[in-house]
C-alpha cells in the first residue's frame, strides 16, 4: 500500500498544464506497476492493482491458488502457509497476497518509470493532433522560424508546421519571428508527433480571412458564394446578402475599406475583386468581368459557355493583364468565356442590331488599345485593394470622368 501526495499533485500539474486526463494516467501506472511485477517475478497475470483516484493510495495484489504441494511459488500457495493468514482457506481456494513495490529491483523499477513516461508522451501527442486536427480547413496565426531548404518551419504555439514551397506565394519572403496567417491544409499522426501542413496559396484561406474580418460573414448574414485566387496577384469574390438591408459588397469592404485593406495588407498588397453573385449566369458573368463594362452577354447553362461583347476601348480591360481578369472570371463561374470587342463582334455577325448606350468620340481609343491597360486602375463594381484609382482624364480628349 502506498499514498502518496507527491503522486497526485505531479498528476494534476501534468492534467492542466500538458491536458491530459488524470484517469489517463492513473491507468499508465497501473499498467507501470505490471509491467514492474512481470519484471520482477517473471509473470504478471495474476496480478492486479487497485489505485484510489482521489488519493493516488495503490495496492498491487497477487492471486494464488491454495494447493497440497507447491510447484509454481509466483501462482501458488502451501495450505500451510494460507492457513496461517486466514485458517478458512482450503485447497483450490484464491488467496491474495499485497506485493510491496519497494521490493521491486532497480531495473524492474526503471521499466516502470519508462512506461509511465512512454504513455505521457502518447498522450501528448494525441492530445496536440486532436487540438490542431479540429483547426484543419482553417486558418491559424504562426510565427516564423526558419527555412529548412526552401521550406519554411512555423510555429503554432505548441507544434510546429511545414510551409512548403508549393504552398508559399511566389515573391513572399519571410523573417524570423514574423507573424503571419495561415491556412491548415491536412494534419498528419506521425510517431514523432502531429505532422501539420500548411499554406498561402489557398483560396479557403482569403474566405477564412473575410470571416474573421467581417461580422456579417460570419453571422451568415452575407454568403460568399464563389471565390477564384492567383495567390500574390489577384482574387475575386462574389458575394451574396441574405438580407435585403445589408449590401454585401458594402459589408465586405468596410468603412473607407477598413476591412478588405486589413486583409489585403495580411496576403502584402494582392488585390482582391469583390462582385455580387447572382443567379442568372449572364449577370454573373457580367459582374465577373468587372472592372470591365460589358455589351451583351450569351450564356448556355448547358454547354457552360458564354460569349461576351464588350465596349471596343473595354477590350484589354476585360482580359487583363496577361488575361487573368478572364481567366479569373471563368474559375468564379464554372463558364468558358468568349470576350470579342464590339467591332471584332460585328465583323463575325455575332452581335447585330445593338443601340449602344454609349458615345464612343467620348473616348481615345488609342489609350485603350490591347496592352496598354495596367490591371491597377478602377474598377466599379468591386474592389481592387488601395492602389484602385478611378480614370478621372484621359490624355487626349480631355473628356470629363466616366
Amino acid at each position: 500500500m502506498s499514498s502518496n501526495n507527491e503522486l497526485l499533485e505531479a498528476l494534476n500539474i501534468l492534467e492542466q498544464e500538458k491536458n491530459i486526463s488524470k484517469e489517463t494516467l492513473l491507468e499508465a501506472i497501473e499498467n507501470s506497476l505490471v509491467t514492474a511485477c512481470k519484471n520482477h517475478f517473471g509473470k504478471s497475470e495474476n496480478v492486479k492493482v487497485h489505485i484510489d483516484p482521489e488519493t493516488c493510495e495503490f495496492h498491487v495484489f497477487q492471486e494464488k491458488t491454495v494447493v497440497e504441494k507447491v510447484e509454481d511459488p509466483v501462482e501458488e500457495i502451501s495450505l500451510m502457509n494460507a492457513k496461517m493468514i486466514d485458517s478458512k482457506y482450503e485447497v483450490g481456494d484464491i488467496v491474495n497476497l499485497e506485493v510491496q513495490s519497494k521490493e521491486f529491483g532497480r531495473i524492474a523499477t526503471q521499466n516502470a518509470k519508462n512506461v509511465i513516461l512512454q504513455k505521457i508522451r502518447e498522450e501528448e501527442r494525441k492530445v496536440l493532433f486532436d487540438q490542431y486536427y479540429s483547426k484543419e480547413k482553417d486558418v491559424v496565426t504562426g510565427v516564423v522560424q526558419r527555412y529548412v531548404g526552401r521550406n519554411v518551419s512555423i510555429n503554432l504555439g505548441k507544434v510546429d508546421a511545414i510551409l512548403t514551397e508549393s504552398e508559399q506565394v511566389r515573391g513572399e519572403i519571410f523573417q524570423p519571428t514574423e507573424r503571419i496567417k495561415l491556412y491548415i491544409l491536412e494534419v498528419k499522426a506521425t510517431s514523432k508527433g502531429p505532422k501539420i501542413l500548411v499554406s498561402r496559396t489557398h483560396p479557403e484561406l482569403v474566405k477564412r480571412l473575410f470571416e474573421s474580418e467581417v461580422t456579417e460573414v460570419k453571422e451568415g448574414i452575407v454568403e460568399i458564394k464563389a471565390i477564384a485566387r492567383e495567390a500574390g496577384s489577384r482574387t475575386k469574390i462574389a458575394v451574396w446578402s441574405n438580407d435585403p438591408d445589408v449590401d454585401p459588397v458594402g459589408a465586405c469592404v468596410g468603412m473607407n475599406g477598413a476591412r478588405v485593406n486589413a486583409i489585403v495588407n495580411e496576403l502584402r498588397g494582392e488585390k482582391i475583386d469583390i462582385i455580387t453573385w447572382n443567379e442568372n449566369p449572364a449577370m454573373m458573368i457580367e459582374n465577373a468581368l468587372s472592372p470591365a463594362k460589358v455589351i451583351s452577354v450569351i450564356a448556355d447553362a448547358e454547354e457552360k459557355a458564354a460569349k461576351v461583347v464588350v465596349p471596343d476601348y473595354q477590350l484589354s480591360l476585360a482580359i487583363g493583364k496577361e488575361g487573368q481578369n478572364a481567366r479569373l472570371a471563368a474559375r468564379l463561374t464554372g463558364f468558358k468565356i468568349d470576350i470579342k470587342s464590339e467591332t471584332q463582334a460585328r465583323e463575325s455577325g455575332d452581335f447585330l442590331d445593338y443601340e449602344n448606350e454609349y458615345e464612343e468620340d467620348e473616348y481615345d481609343d488609342e489609350y485603350y488599345e490591347e496592352g496598354e491597360y495596367e490591371e491597377d486602375e478602377y474598377q466599379e463594381d468591386g474592389y481592387a485593394g488601395e492602389e484602385a484609382e478611378e480614370e478621372s482624364e484621359l490624355k487626349d480628349s480631355g473628356a470629363d470622368e466616366e
